[in-house]
């Protein structure tokens, strides 16, 4: 069959797959399905416990949900907690945070000081890896490659299967301390058998965390300042742990209800993460914001800028999807708790970087956009910023490329995933299955001799 030929097939099953995979949405409300795992007022259908996390977005008062000001708890820590307590002592918190999720405890300065020389010290891809497993296979979507790369390190395991909990965390603890390795690495291939450009590739430094060794892995000097890696050290932080319900930590419960390997759950978060819904998200935020400072000519003026963002809303602007990429969350009303941190310090660099009228632009659209959203779709849902809006803007003040801003919310997230799969294993105990019910008729069998043609 000619190349011709297989395309005008794949389009013909397609337009038959596409018309026969519509369900009638009328009969989501018959049967009361929870679409998205979502209850009708928008909160997540209760599937589990956890005690890695939690989100908190309002009170509930005589059955009255109240919104109320944002809140992320990490093991019962508050998360700005956290940050003021490793900013204000002079500390990376990455290495501490991991521990915390791990362990449900702070750790003291003994602890912390062997768990990161753990990390260190397994941090070094297996021998032949770089070459065999990355170089010779690059991909255009680093997400991808990092998946790859999971899943092949189950090969490189001596006991790859075991779920007992002594090397499940074994697994987890070198993953965390691999992932900004294999992320570095899979863009350096990219960029040079992709991209058609310079390659270089720095081994990871045993003296240098886990956010230090991101900018020494990816800049071809590999030097950065000691703000740069306190803020990069801060998203990795942010990005840690966010609850059970978010879709890859799902995932990571889900896949682990099964039984299965370490590096086969981990892949899979890593896919769901991927998703421009979900992790993607900030690539989408940072790229319509460049689209908006190409077609806004004075960054001040509110008219102009307020004028965009109803044109997107209207799908008259950017990918016309409709959607303000960074704003609005599933969970979050009054104010994602990341953000408000992320703001802060983002504003630190932007100092540092000479790029303050670009800071005060996003401080402009947040402020606009959900007054912008109110008016244009005639609703009284409360959207706020959320993290992946500023995200973007501190990796491109850090000259992170937007092919890994996914990649970093990974590098982050791992230890979320690590905390949260050792929790199902342990507390867990049943495989998950939800119900789907079938709307389809019952047709009796057709011989072959008497079948029409579809396509």
């Amino acid at each position: 069959m000619e190349l011709e030929q297989r395309e005008q097939l794949i389009n013909k099953l397609a337009e038959v797959a596409k018309v026969k995979s519509h369900i009638n949405t009328d009969l989501y409300s018959k049967y009361n399905v929870k679409r998205g795992l979502r209850n009708n007022d928008g909160t997540g259908v209760l599937v589990g416990l956890t005690e890695v996390g939690e989100v908190m977005s309002y009170i509930v008062d005589d059955a009255d949900r109240i919104p109320v000001e944002g809140k992320l708890f990490y093991q019962g820590y508050e998360v700005k907690d956290l940050v003021n307590g490793f900013f204000s002592e002079g500390r990376y918190g990455y290495e501490e945070t991991a521990f915390l999720l791990l362990t449900g405890e702070l750790p003291t300065a003994s602890e912390l000081a062997e768990f990161t020389q753990l990390l260190s010290n397994v941090r070094p891809l297996p021998e032949g890896f770089t070459e065999d497993m990355i170089m010779k296979a690059p991909s255009p979507d680093v997400m991808n490659k990092l998946a790859r790369s999971v899943l092949a390190l189950y090969s490189y395991d001596d006991n790859p299967d075991s779920t007992e909990i002594s090397n499940v965390v074994r697994q987890c603890t070198e993953l965390i301390a691999r992932f900004p390795v294999l992320i570095s690495y899979g863009y350096m291939a990219r960029r040079h058998y992709i991209e058609h450009r310079d390659l270089y590739i720095h081994a990871p430094v045993d003296e240098f965390n886990t956010a230090q060794n991101i900018l020494h892995m990816i800049r071809p000097d590999g030097k950065f300042t000691e703000l740069e890696a306190r803020i990069l050290d801060l998203m990795l932080v942010l990005h840690a742990e966010h609850g059970g319900g978010n879709n890859s930590t799902f995932v990571t419960h889900a896949v682990s209800s099964t039984g299965s390997d370490t590096y086969a759950v981990i892949a899979s978060a890593v896919g769901s993460l991927k998703g421009p819904q979900h992790g993607g998200a900030s690539n989408k935020a940072y790229a319509m914001m460049k689209d908006l400072r190409e077609h806004v000519s004075d960054w001040t003026d509110e008219a102009q800028i307020r004028q965009y963002l109803a044109d997107i809303i209207n799908k008259k602007a950017f990918d016309k999807s409709g959607l303000i990429y960074g704003i609005g969350h599933a969970v979050y009303t009054l104010s994602d708790p990341r953000t408000v941190v992320i703001r802060k310090y983002a504003e630190l660099l932007a100092k540092e970087k000479g790029q303050m009228d670009l800071y005060n632009l996003y401080l402009l659209v947040e402020k606009l956009a959900p007054d912008v959203f109110h008016e244009v779709k005639k609703s009284d849902k409360l959207v706020c910023a959320n993290v992946d809006f500023f995200a973007g803007l501190v990796y491109s003040m850090l000259g992170i490329p937007s092919e890994l801003y996914t990649p970093l919310f990974a590098c982050g997230r791992i230890a979320g995933w690590s905390a949260h799969r050792i929790e199902e294993l342990v507390s867990g105990g049943r495989i998950m299955r939800p119900a789907f019910k079938c709307v389809n008729k019952r047709r009796p069998y057709v011989p072959a001799s008497e079948r029409k043609d579809i396509i």
